[in-house]
């Protein structure tokens, strides 16, 4: 099995079907917005909402896992603090900023800034818990997609006349993800990668969940549609968070956090062409979809040709 998810060709394969569901939560989420009728400023509601989701996908990655292995996936006790650490940086700060975010831009600019979180994952691991080195070219591939950040950053100050709250929720998710990153490499040398998935989305939506509605937040515009999208929701984080937990467990944290590129550019195509956001997005954001995709690969060529030099 190591074997397997350790193959340059399946890592990267692998990782571009969990960055194709991510990339389709951008537009799925705008979509919920609009079938539950939830108001941008409806801070309460969003949380709910959020809350729900990750609740659910959290019992369908244990059930899938418990099925698959023949046994209950069961936390022990040395895991519940891990289970913790992951549900509050993965689950609710990563969440709680990311939906909020979404209320106040859009999913094609999100998903650009949703994209830093690769580089957020790189100097983490390397600056503060020296799991890497950090090179002159992971630097300049950091520098080059901040530049898209800075920039789309732009783009929304112009077209919102001066307001760019979303933007930076986004970033904040990003920087969120990020530690979870690291922490989930550390975390699934001891333990099993779903288990610790699963847990920690149930104990991170309940979490949510009771502070949606202990601050007033409701879901009373219910409907088959909205159902549907919210169990689609909850499937594709289930899906793809199992898989990436595994492909971090078996590979170091920048070969498999590059390949987050991905998300942004799924997340911007699937916004433009499913959310009706196309005439929302400038040229700017356009740009800043390319520097960080080219401060993506140049990490990525960085990681590829160092691991030539071992061989």
């Amino acid at each position: 099995m190591k074997k397997f998810f350790t193959r340059t060709v399946n890592v990267w394969l692998l990782a571009a079907l969990c960055c194709l569901l991510w990339g389709s939560a951008f537009p799925a989420i705008k979509r919920g917005y609009a079938l539950f009728e939830i108001a941008a400023e409806d801070t309460a509601t969003i949380i709910l909402f959020a809350g729900i989701r990750f609740a659910l996908a959290g019992f369908l990655t244990v059930l899938a896992a418990s099925l698959l292995q023949r046994k209950a996936l069961l936390p022990t006790r040395k895991s519940l603090k891990k289970i913790g650490v992951l549900s509050l940086f993965q689950t609710v700060l990563q969440y709680v900023f990311f939906y909020l975010g979404l209320a106040f831009t859009t999913g094609a600019r999100g998903s650009v800034i949703n994209g830093t979180s690769v580089f957020f994952a790189l100097l983490i691991s390397s600056l503060l818990f020296k799991m890497e080195k950090l090179r002159l070219s992971k630097i300049i591939g950091c520098l080059v997609g901040f530049a898209g950040v800075v920039l789309v950053s732009l783009d929304a100050f112009v077209s919102t006349g001066g307001s760019f709250i979303g933007e930076a929720f986004i970033l904040l998710s990003s920087i969120a993800y990020a530690f979870s990153s690291v922490f989930m490499k550390r975390y699934t040398e001891d333990d099993n990668p779903a288990m610790l998935s699963g847990w920690q989305f149930m104990l991170g939506g309940v979490v949510m969940c009771v502070a949606g509605l202990c601050c007033g937040g409701r879901l009373t515009a219910v409907s088959g549609a909205g159902i549907a999208l919210l169990l689609y929701l909850s499937f594709l984080s289930a899906a793809a968070y199992t898989l990436w937990s595994v492909l971090l467990k078996y590979n170091p944290v920048s070969k498999v956090a590059v390949c987050g590129f991905m998300i942004p550019v799924f997340g911007f195509i699937l916004s433009s062409l499913f959310a009706g956001e196309g005439e929302k997005t400038g040229l700017l954001s356009l740009a800043a979809l390319l520097l960080v995709a080219v401060g993506m690969v140049i990490v990525n060529a960085d990681i590829t040709a160092k691991k030539a030099n071992k061989l």
